[in-house]
């Protein structure tokens, strides 16, 4: 086995042993009032769409492991994190045993024990249950508990990096007895459960207004104590990125406000205020540009952007989007839209940085000429002289969506201006964060359905290796309404050889080798121009100058370590 590669486990990963802090007696920390203007609209991280959702869910819902600030993984609900030096992988690497912490409780009281973790395994896997994390279950042949407190995972093939099930944000462990009736079809339709899970962490849910706000207090069985020092938690919903900045950084109403993809200079205004502090990190985020590689058009009825209504029409071909790629002046995008807290970049697996890369820089540069001849050599010619392009009776036109958000809104714009002057027309639409990220089947304009063209968001994956975010675009992810629309493969690539190659890295132990791999892989995207990655986004989030021990997290949920915030006196 490779040295690179030691124990199974990555050597860029180490396990990191938690600082203890210096916090308050519990509870005496009165209220603390958070900001996620993209209001939660439920709270099972296996169906949410997106962190809006995972982040609240984690004041109460616990993995076995996850990552500090870092991007070292400790455990959680778990004793420690499984090798094969402490016996926890087994030699051939076809199984890990996770060893789980001795009296642990859910909030109700009862015993958290290793059936909770076989039943969060089964729920997830079981048809039709629209879990939106399936992938971080691939190659999971059986999940066993050995004992009250022992669960085995066995893979179906040997699995060097066996960390995706129950580590980080997205995939906690749910209590079997709360959730024994939400198996398959019918996981969509446990209401109180999805909008009020038990959990085992420091928070408890009492409330819950689904788009507008949630309410919690200290969960009685935490299993510290001391902790946490805040006796209640408010998570405030609505409202947009600037208003909820302002709320901390000017007027004080608030502790803490997350996400605020502003404008730097506005954000540099507030913060003069002095009452808050903003704090940025960069990690995986990638604002993208996701491809429809599918027909859109309404006239398909039920079968819209589905592989079962064809190809796109000039979407499908890589020289309309690497042309669309190359227009796009990315350095004056940033300079615009993110100041520090962006960076041009043409990878959607632009971290860690040993995974980065390079191969697909040419479009770091903005080349109009290259991107008109791309056109023309697809066939693409404004035949009529109206500034737009057309072929065989279609016009090159798009409908380009996103969420509501100043800098998105402006990106858009920009995007508009630089592929006009190549021949493209551009319809702009925005729509609310909490339907665009939400979970409603019902809804034409979730980012999942994807009724047009190209949309643009961002989304990150926990930790530093990526196997589990490159299967989000093997064919099996793809949403479609036979799985709920279930599924991160929002371009619907679908290419046998990605696949085999994402199997290929499963199966790979050397570090070096996993590197190569995973840059292929990125690379495969980029060439089938189902992505176009535009920022490699900084995590921007402010809170309140008083506010104590927060560390800005951006490999996991930013409210990772709530349980030792404090207030200064």
């Amino acid at each position: 086995m490779s040295s690179v590669f030691k124990n199974a486990a990555l050597a860029a990963m180490s396990v990191s042993a938690l600082a203890t802090p210096t916090f308050a007696e519990r509870g005496t920390q009165g209220d603390l009032k958070l900001f996620y203007w993209q209001a939660p609209t439920l709270l099972n991280p296996y169906l949410a769409s997106g962190p809006k959702d995972s982040e609240p869910a984690s004041l109460v819902l616990e993995p076995l492991a996850r990552h500090d600030e870092t991007g070292q993984m400790v455990p959680w609900l778990a004793e420690a994190i499984p090798t094969m030096d402490n016996g926890g992988m087994a030699a051939d690497m076809r199984s890990i045993t996770w060893r789980l912490k001795q009296g642990i409780k859910w909030s109700d009281g009862s015993n958290f024990t290793a059936n909770d973790v076989v039943f969060t395994a089964n729920y997830c896997l079981s048809a039709d249950s629209g879990c939106q994390v399936s992938a971080k279950f691939t190659d999971v042949d059986k999940i066993e508990a050995l004992d009250t407190h022992t669960v085995k995972i066995s893979f179906s093939k040997p699995k060097p990096y066996p960390y995706a099930p129950f580590v980080g944000l997205e995939v906690p462990v749910l209590q079997a007895a709360q959730f024994a009736d939400c198996m398959g079809a019918n996981a969509l339709n446990c209401s109180a459960q999805n909008l009020s899970p038990i959990g085992t962490g420091p928070y408890q849910i009492t409330e819950f207004k689904p788009g507008d706000v949630v309410t919690y207090d200290i969960n009685p069985f935490y299993r510290d104590a001391a902790k946490p020092g805040f006796a209640n938690v408010t998570i405030k919903g609505g409202g947009d990125a600037s208003g909820a900045a302002r709320a901390v950084l000017e007027t004080g109403e608030f502790d803490y406000a997350w996400n605020l993809q502003l404008d730097p200079q506005v954000l540099a205004g507030m913060k003069a205020a002095g009452r808050g502090t903003v704090v940025t990190d960069f990690g995986t985020a990638v604002e993208r540009l996701q491809v429809n590689l599918t027909d859109p058009s309404a006239d398909l009825n039920d079968i819209r952007s589905t592989h079962g209504g064809g190809a796109h029409p000039f979407l499908a071909d890589p020289r309309v989007t690497k042309a669309l790629s190359l227009a796009v002046d990315r350095d004056t995008l940033v300079a615009i839209a993110y100041g520090d807290t962006g960076r041009a970049t043409c990878d959607v697996l632009a971290a860690p940085a040993i995974y980065a890369s390079g191969a697909n820089d040419d479009c770091l540069t903005q080349n109009l000429d290259r991107a008109r001849a791309l056109l023309d050599e697809a066939g693409w010619t404004d035949s009529d002289g109206d500034g737009i392009r057309d072929k065989d009776g279609v016009s090159l036109s798009l409908l380009f969506q996103t969420s509501v958000n100043p800098v998105r809104q402006t990106t858009q714009d920009l995007l508009k201006a630089w592929w006009a002057e190549i021949g493209v027309e551009t319809e702009l639409r925005a729509i609310a964060p909490s339907v665009f990220f939400g979970g409603d089947q019902s809804s034409p304009d979730t980012y999942q359905k994807f009724y047009a063209d190209l949309e643009m968001f961002t989304n990150f994956f926990p930790g530093n290796d990526p196997e589990p975010y490159l299967n989000n675009w093997t064919c099996a992810a793809i949403p479609t309404p036979e799985n709920g629309w279930a599924g991160m493969n929002v371009p619907r690539h679908c290419n046998p050889d990605y696949d085999a190659l994402v199997a290929q890295l499963g199966n790979t132990v050397d570090l070096g080798e996993r590197i190569e791999i995973s840059k292929q892989l990125n690379n495969m995207l980029m060439q089938a121009g189902a992505l176009i990655p535009l920022v490699h986004r900084g995590e921007v989030s402010a809170h309140a100058a008083s506010l104590q021990g927060v560390r800005m997290n951006v490999w996991d949920s930013e409210l990772w370590n709530i349980a030792d915030w404090t207030r200064a006196k």
